[in-house]
């Protein structure tokens, strides 16, 4: 139960919700200053589909006992799912989260027909595995009885707050997260129901109302105001509060580069998805399916805790020995790769050691999200700084490698739920209906050593070791 009222400071409380994909995760801070007072997590099931009750329930274990005093709410979800509706609001189907990649072939059938340049042109997204848009095709294609009975499509976070609400009849989203549908426009700020009926079998179903940055989305039953909410990058970036030049590097499940753009970017290759952010601007964004499970996975292939793998990785020079890996491991979304499985090349009898594999582990991983930061600047992206976050971020091996890698100043943020306060941030932005989002205070960021020239040149080789590897055995 949620009730209007303020912390035992004085200071008026909100609430942020990140729905990922597997936890729920909830943090109270103050309304001022972003200071965090309490916390809650709770898990999700396993998979790529997940009946929504699930997340309803891990919302309930994880805001239990620490919410009772806020004022207002904000949820940032997992981008992409399809969560389908009936006409009494009741769920169709479990949604089809972002990392099910049932839909490829239906994406493949999607550029097919109208071409990779109209899908840019007109959602700033190439449809991919992971967009909702190619699940309705699928969907259409496997399923047509349950799609025949779909009335409206929702997201995870649209799904959550409409709960919140209790309007699930009348549901809402925000420009962040319907730009990850693959038919809302952030360019035009409107849907293209024409390419959502083009997928859906010319069904044309309910979609929510966009609302703007700041917009409250209703209330709970208790008073407290629910803002618009967003998808988990737009959240991560409000929580951040980027500034210009500032790129995020997120090492999570999935791994994720990021920055704020004040205009909308294209990229008819799609490499770069072109989404809108929670405040009004855009959020350029590449996306890699393989991140952090990259190295718990070569660490189980190694027989050895992540601890022991860290000072395995960090004992092995820049470039580790020649060995390379490609850690596609869960197939890869960029480059678009939903079948490919890992490889690990340059094997020589002196070079296979624990450390020199760990290290190529640790440098694969890094490799794809490099690509990403070329493809920021290939669209216009202006990229002077580095934010790692995420739970691998807090590996000393990743840090070490990371800033020569990507031959940059590379900052840590404190570790903190970023996507969860960067929902309550805008949950404060709602209660307060200023024109722009509180200022809000961050916890320090470590700044790791500035890559020297030498470390630069050895950037330089891994990326072209990686680069030259992947062309020739997926030859893009």
């Amino acid at each position: 139960m949620m009730h209007q009222g303020v912390g035992r400071s004085g200071e008026p409380l909100v609430a942020g919700v990140d729905l990922s994909t597997q936890a729920t995760k909830v943090v109270v801070c103050e309304a001022r200053t972003g200071k965090v007072v309490r916390d809650g997590r709770a898990p999700h099931p396993e998979g790529t589909e997940v009946h929504p009750t699930a997340w309803w329930q891990a919302f309930t274990e994880a805001s239990a006992g620490i919410v009772d005093d806020v004022v207002a709410i904000g949820v940032a979800g997992q981008q992409h799912g399809l969560v389908p509706l009936d006409e009494r609001c009741e769920i169709v189907r479990p949604a089809l989260l972002w990392n099910d990649t049932r839909s490829a072939r239906a994406a493949e059938d999607l550029v097919a027909e109208l071409g990779a340049q109209t899908w840019a042109a007109a959602v700033g997204t190439v449809p991919v595995a992971s967009l909702t848009v190619t699940k309705l095709r699928w969907m259409a294609e496997h399923e047509p009885a349950l799609a025949d009975r779909v009335s409206s499509v929702l997201l995870p976070h649209d799904w959550l707050t409409g709960m919140l609400t209790s309007a699930l009849d009348q549901p809402v989203t925000d420009r962040g997260d319907a730009s990850g549908t693959g038919y809302w426009s952030p360019g035009d700020g409107s849907y293209r129901k024409d390419l959502l009926a083009h997928a859906f079998g010319r069904r044309s179903p309910r979609v929510p109302e966009v609302l703007g940055p700041g917009d409250p989305a209703g209330e709970t039953r208790t008073g407290a105001v629910v803002s618009a909410g967003t998808g988990d990058n737009m959240g991560a970036a409000l929580g951040l509060d980027l500034a210009p030049g500032d790129v995020v590097v997120s090492l999570g499940t999935s791994g994720t580069v990021f920055a704020l753009s004040p205009t909308p970017t294209t990229d008819p290759s799609g490499t770069v998805a072109g989404f809108a952010d929670a405040s009004g601007r855009f959020l350029p964004l590449v996306c890699t399916l393989n991140a952090a499970r990259v190295l718990t996975a070569a660490a189980t292939m190694l027989g050895v805790d992540l601890a022991e793998f860290d000072r395995l990785a960090c004992a092995a020079p820049p470039g580790a020995g020649g060995l390379v890996l490609l850690p596609y491991l869960d197939g890869e979304r960029t480059p678009n790769l939903p079948d490919a499985a890992g490889t690990l090349s340059g094997l020589r009898r002196d070079t296979m050691t624990p450390e020199n594999v760990a290290r190529a582990a640790v440098e694969g991983m890094l490799c794809g999200l490099a690509a990403g930061l070329d493809a920021l600047r290939d669209v216009g992206v202006t990229v002077r700084r580095v934010h790692l976050i995420g739970g691998a971020a807090q590996s000393k091996a990743v840090r070490t490698a990371a800033p020569i890698v990507f031959g940059l100043p590379v900052t840590v943020p404190a570790p903190a739920e970023y996507v969860a306060i960067g929902a309550a941030r805008q949950a404060a932005w709602a209660l307060a209906g200023t024109p722009e989002p509180p200022a809000w205070q961050r916890e320090d960021e470590a700044r790791l050593a500035e890559p020297k020239d030498t470390d630069r040149s050895a950037g330089e080789r891994i990326r072209h070791e990686h680069r030259a590897l992947r062309r020739a055995v997926h030859r893009t």
